[in-house]
Order: structure tokens, then C-alpha cells, then sequence
């Protein structure tokens, strides 16, 4: 999870056309520069060709194509438009069809239905894909889950959700998801976030992450424990250990 600075620096640099190209420009120049950890390309190929060296290490992988909270429904059509070149590139490669999407950059923000509608455009033409809907920021957490379900009740099995375990009302969207049968995929939380709404000190949002990832290894639809804290790795594998899974 990233500490209160850590996540006011990173929603700055989001904030800042000027901070994200100065990013673009140094933070990706070389295989080795510090964007390449979290960002595998600014283009299509560049994105794919990270996909396929992650495979050759035994790995899975999901693509995502940066961006949020478009402010029109022509910008959601060309969102949507992109994340159809994705899966077209995708198909075309062979590697894994994994990816995933924010309501908000479909949407979400100007019109739910419209998000909704897109989302089956991707759905639909990403036959053979898991499509996986990230979760935003804490005022989107109803709605997010609203369209999974409403995806769900139509009849597309092929997407599932991230639930971040920061949020107090986890638990709780943890048994929801699980009694649809939805897949989650269980992160920290990398917003910013007030404290009415969710854990603010690390061993709590810790304990908070154990306890939902036993439940989803108990309980869930092949979850994905994704974090890169490795107490939370060690933890989630021994779990699995002394439960035989």
C-alpha cells in the first residue's frame, strides 16, 4: 500500500500534464528507468512485448490502458475505441487476454448507462478475454459494483472486480462479489481516502487485507492476492498451506 505521501505524490503527477510528460520523458527512456516497474509501454507493442517477456518468466499479466474520468460521451466512445484496438493487438499476438478497465475512463462519470454499454462493447468483442473492472475512488465503489452486477444478471461471465482492502466496507463487498461468483482481484487501495471511509494506519489496512484474502481463498472464485508487500505474500502463502489449497 502507499503511504499518505507516497499516494498524494502519484494523484499529483495524474493532476499534471507537465509532471507526466517529464515522467513519460525519463521515467520510461530505458528498460531499467523507475515508470517501467509500474507502466509496460506507452504504445500497443511496447505493451505486448512486456507481456510476452512476463510469460516467459511462468507469470500472468492484465493490460490496462491508462486513464480515468473522461468529461463527454465522444471521449468514452474513443476510449472505448482504444481498449478495441487493444483486443484486436491482443488477439493477434497470442499472449494472455487479460484486461482491465476504469468505468470512469467509459464513462461512468457522465453517464452510467453509457459506461455500461461500452463495457459490453469491450465484453462482447473480447471473446476469450477476462475483463476485470478496477476499482476507482471511494465515491465510485456503489456504482462499480452496481455494473458488475447489472454485467452479471446479463449474462457475462467473462469480468470480475478489485476490491481495495483500505475501504471499511470490504468485508462486506467481499461476501457480495463472493455470493455472485464473481472473480475479485484484492488490493490494498492506492487512493487517497478520508478516514470516515477507510483505514488509515498500515496494521490496520494489514489485518483488514489478511482477513478478506482468507475469505476469497475460502470462499471465492479464483481470486487474485495482488500486492507487492511480501508480508502479504507470505501470509497468503501460508494460509494456502495450511489449508491445502
Amino acid at each position: 500500500m502507499f503511504d499518505s505521501a507516497a499516494k498524494a505524490l502519484f494523484h499529483l503527477l495524474a493532476a499534471s500534464r507537465s509532471l507526466k510528460k517529464l515522467a513519460s520523458q525519463y521515467g520510461m527512456r530505458k528498460p531499467t528507468s523507475f515508470a517501467r516497474r509500474f507502466i509496460a509501454g506507452e504504445t500497443v507493442e511496447e505493451a505486448i512485448a512486456a507481456a510476452r517477456a512476463i510469460e516467459t518468466q511462468g507469470m500472468m499479466h492484465t493490460l490496462d490502458h491508462l486513464g480515468e474520468s473522461v468529461t463527454s460521451v465522444a471521449d468514452a466512445d474513443a476510449a472505448t475505441r482504444d481498449y478495441l484496438r487493444v483486443i484486436d493487438a491482443v488477439k493477434q499476438s497470442g499472449v494472455i487476454r487479460n484486461i482491465s478497465v476504469k468505468l470512469t475512463q467509459l464513462g461512468l462519470s457522465v453517464d452510467r448507462i453509457t459506461a455500461i454499454d461500452n463495457m459490453r462493447r469491450i465484453l462482447d468483442a473480447g471473446e476469450g478475454f477476462f475483463v476485470r473492472l478496477d476499482m476507482e475512488n471511494s465515491p465510485f465503489t456503489d456504482v462499480t459494483l452496481e455494473v458488475l452486477e447489472t454485467l452479471w444478471n446479463l449474462n457475462y461471465r467473462n469480468v470480475g472486480i478489485v476490491l481495495q482492502s483500505d475501504l471499511y466496507r470490504t468485508d462486506e463487498d467481499v461476501k457480495r462479489v463472493n455470493a455472485l461468483g464473481a472473480r475479485v482481484r484484492l488490493v490494498k487501495g492506492a487512493y487517497k481516502e478520508p478516514k470516515t471511509v477507510a483505514y488509515q494506519r498500515k496494521a490496520d489496512v494489514d489485518a483488514a487485507y489478511v482477513r478478506q484474502m482468507q475469505v476469497l481463498l475460502v470462499e471465492g472464485n479464483y481470486p487474485a492476492i495482488a500486492t507487492h508487500d511480501p508480508n502479504m505474500l507470505e501470509a497468503t502463502k501460508r494460509f494456502a498451506r495450511e489449508r491445502g489449497i
